[in-house]
């Protein structure tokens, strides 16, 4: 029986940008789509037309001038309730600009830019478990940018540092355009046991064909998800506007809800806000 779709969403994975801030190195005119700013106001009807109330702003550029911004925007912009940013793993400061960050309550966790870097081993680099190990002590959180790739190191990570949150972003990316699965899915259900580990049911269409529209092309990546980190680990997520690269986040919405629509009411609402919220501490303003 199909349930009644929650009202409330919390969306928690979005982006700003501001194209004269130049710390955006990926983002060049090639990328149609995304070439312009995307502020509050651009994301303002999307979020009224589907009721989401709350919003957490993820870093887009591997630079701690960005946090920064992201922190100023949301002591103006009532929607967004934390801030994921940015710090450099490699600096002498590191811990220090973490117990100054952590002071701002919008501050809510960090995430390497991991996709982007060569070395896919880089996150392994034992000098960091003293940053995982701050970050746990702090409350904050860790956004895991990963390819499929990437999941066995994150995997020890996680095992080694039990009391850190951590979630995967975007499905950990699987490429859905060339039919990449079982390999993928393995690695996934790895984290089945670690109650620390959650999931962003976000930016999987950026990896699918522009063919690839309908919940059936996504319905055993998201099962695989279900099977993983069960109803109460999984967070819905829009990922915009990179959204609009394949998709955009009415459709993205739509086929959520399609997704979700045999769910109880509250696993529904966990999907939609609650474990956002949870995962995330407080979102209160």
């Amino acid at each position: 029986m199909m349930t009644k779709t929650v009202v409330e969403k919390v969306d928690s994975h979005q982006h700003y940008w501001l194209l004269e801030r130049n710390d955006y190195g990926w983002l060049t005119p090639a990328v149609t789509a995304l070439y312009q700013d995307f502020l509050p106001k651009e994301l303002a009807p999307l979020r009224q037309a589907h009721k989401v109330t709350q919003t957490v702003v993820v870093q887009a550029a591997p630079t701690l001038a960005e946090t920064e911004y992201l922190l100023s925007l949301a002591a103006i912009e009532p929607s967004i309730a934390g801030v994921v940013g940015w710090v450099d793993f490699d600096a002498d400061d590191v811990i220090a600009t973490l117990d100054k960050l952590a002071e701002n309550h919008y501050f809510k966790g960090v995430r390497p830019m991991l996709q982007d870097i060569e070395d896919t081993a880089w996150i392994a680099n034992p000098n960091y478990a003293a940053i995982f190990t701050k970050l746990a002590e702090l409350g904050l959180t860790f956004d895991a940018l990963v390819k499929p790739e990437h999941l066995p190191y994150l995997y020890d990570i996680a095992r080694q540092t039990p009391d850190l949150a951590i979630v995967i972003d975007h499905f950990a990316k699987p490429n859905v355009a060339q039919g990449q699965f079982e390999d993928w899915a393995a690695s996934m259900m790895r984290f089945s046991a670690l109650q620390n580990v959650w999931v962003k049911c976000s930016g999987i269409t950026t990896e699918a064909s522009t063919s690839q529209t309908s919940a059936s092309d996504y319905q055993r990546y998201f099962n695989t998800l279900v099977n993983a980190f069960g109803h109460g680990r999984i967070m819905w997520g829009s990922d915009w506007p990179v959204v609009n690269l394949n998709s955009d986040y009415t459709s993205w919405v739509t086929l959520c809800q399609t997704l979700v629509s045999d769910w109880s009411a509250s696993e529904q609402e966990a999907f939609w806000a609650g474990t956002a919220q949870a995962f995330y501490r407080t979102l209160d303003k």
